[in-house]
């Protein structure tokens, strides 16, 4: 069997197979085209399409991204297991969701251009103090609701607790997840009219597209905090920009845009309020090689594949 492996990331496979590693940003050689296992990092659509046309028997497609959704859209035969990266993300996506939520909270927005015109900020020390705003500068006692509840969002529940906040959930299913509360989306709106912070882990789907616009952001609290660290393709980014200016938002953080690498003359630089981060959230997976180990095992035994999204 033949592995194909991105440059873009150092993976010591334990397999005995043969290893090759390729560049994501060009064609793949003609001679390691019959390999069997394609793994993908941060491999430009382009060059994923030329695979999916290129490879000549692939057994398996591998992407260590969470969302596989630029895998699924490139191409690949209906009948190659595609399987994802979901798990190896939980750690980094939920400290940087953390830390975009405390940022907008807090407003370090603020303080950081006050920082930069080299000014105390004496309106902010007001308004933080203030009895009808400082509940809206800390987590202890806020309504935090995350909207894609799966492994990240479990890993950051507990984070937000210990800071005193109360987690809910929304997922397609209603229930109890790594104890918290989860309303069925059709219950979205009961959950969100007491959300102080909503976060985002929602996936790209076609069912997902511009899921967050302007009903959506008309139904939180006014002045709450969005974050968005799933999908930017899940924003109706018009909806957003509306729900700012007219403070319906408080503040949001998005670490995901529909257009990456965001264009220059982007509205979204330099909206007040808004923080951006380019998409780094999940940029290191953390236990890439033994999740392919763990698939090649298993794709030559013949058993289920671990994350398998589409066969």
């Amino acid at each position: 069997m033949k592995i194909l492996i991105p440059n873009t990331i150092e993976l010591s496979l334990r397999s005995d197979a043969e290893v090759v590693v390729y560049d994501v940003a060009a064609d793949i050689p003609a001679e390691h085209r019959d390999a069997e296992v394609l793994v993908v990092w941060q491999n430009p659509a382009p060059q994923l399409a030329r695979a999916a046309q290129h490879l000549t028997a692939p057994r398996l497609v591998q992407t260590l991204a969470a969302g596989p959704d630029v895998v699924v859209a490139a191409g690949f035969a209906p009948e190659v297991p595609i399987c994802s990266g979901r798990s190896l993300h939980d750690g980094p996506v939920a400290e940087h969701a953390l830390a975009l939520v405390l940022g907008a909270v807090r407003r370090l927005d603020l303080l950081r251009d006050a920082q930069h015109e080299r000014r105390w900020d004496r309106d902010f020390v007001a308004a933080q103090v203030a009895p009808d705003t400082r509940a809206q500068y800390t987590l202890a006692g806020a309504r935090v609701t995350i909207w894609g509840f799966g492994s990240i969002a479990a890993r950051l529940a507990p984070m937000l607790r210990l800071l005193g906040a109360e987690v809910r959930g929304i997922a397609r299913s209603a229930g109890i997840r790594s104890g918290v509360e989860v309303a069925a989306e059709a219950d979205a709106g009961e959950v969100l009219a007491g959300t102080d912070v909503l976060v985002s882990l929602v996936p790209a789907t076609a069912e997902t597209t511009d899921l967050f616009d302007a009903s959506v952001f008309g139904m939180l609290k006014p002045a709450a905090v969005f974050v968005n660290v799933g999908r930017g393709a899940t924003v109706d980014e018009d909806a957003l920009l509306e729900a700012l200016a007219t403070g319906q938002l408080r503040t949001a953080a998005l670490d995901v845009m529909k257009a990456e690498p965001l264009p220059e003359d982007s509205p979204l630089w330099t909206t007040p309020g808004l923080v951006l981060t380019p998409h780094v959230a999940g940029n290191r997976p953390v236990g890439g090689a033994d999740l392919v180990d763990a698939n090649v095992a298993r794709l030559l035994a013949g058993d289920p594949l671990v994350n398998e999204v589409r066969r």
